[in-house]
């Protein structure tokens, strides 16, 4: 299994030059040309490392990397930016970041540095992501979106596969409600709340079969999916 990188940068031109220069060099690139679509493509997937512009439009590169922080804290992330100053560094590493290349730089450099971050990490690859997740006495397919209890079988809209991946991913702690509806919907206004609070509502009556699972509204803060084993 090849290793994956999210990588997020608004010039295409040096977007496709890197992507295109790692995956000659065997890597499996996942390239965004803003912040919200690479934060839905986090949630959506699985990956390595996260190489990330830090200015670009809807979500600069700074708060994307907080809102990855949420919610994988081992992830190494290599920022990119024009800026030089001590201070636009310090940021960085403030917000989450785990080293920081500063523009224009050669792929030499940015190659070197995302091996060094690869083997801090340890990354094993080897090792497939677990496809069915075992939710109760449910299974959840969350790439075909399917549900399944006994003879009883759901197939889930993509959102709403989105958001039980993410409440299983945290289950049994809270989740934001902010990462929930930035990482579904790549937006947290109100009318994507109420959207949001509809499908929760949904999920709830799929799982009635089993009361040993609860998806609680923690007023004010998310939602908290709990499983008793």
């Amino acid at each position: 299994m090849k290793i994956k990188i999210l990588l997020a940068e608004d010039d295409l031109n040096l977007g496709y030059m890197i992507s295109d220069q790692l995956k000659s060099d065997g890597y499996d690139v996942t390239l965004c040309i803003d912040g919200a679509e690479a934060y839905k493509r986090f949630n959506d997937e699985k990956f390595h490392i996260c190489i990330l512009d830090v200015m670009m439009p809807k979500k600069d590169g700074f708060s994307l990397a907080s809102d990855i922080r949420k919610i994988d804290s081992e992830i190494p992330i290599l920022f990119l930016s024009a800026k030089s100053m001590i201070e636009d560094k310090i940021l960085g590493f403030k917000s989450g970041g785990d080293d920081y290349l500063t523009k224009p730089f050669s792929i030499e450099e940015l190659q070197i540095r995302l091996t060094a971050l690869l083997k801090r990490v340890n990354i094993q690859t080897k090792n497939p992501e677990e496809k069915i997740l075992k939710i109760g006495s449910y299974l959840f397919d969350p790439e075909n979106f399917t549900l399944k209890h006994l003879e009883f079988q759901k197939t889930l809209t993509k959102k709403e596969a989105q958001i039980l991946k993410i409440l299983y991913k945290f289950k049994n702690q809270v989740v934001e409600r902010d990462v929930v509806l930035n990482a579904v919907w790549g937006q947290d206004d109100y009318f994507v709340g109420r959207s949001l609070d509809v499908f929760i509502t949904k999920l709830r009556k799929y799982f009635k079969e089993d009361e040993g699972i609860q998806i609680s509204n923690i007023h004010g803060i998310g939602f908290k999916l709990s499983i008793l084993d």
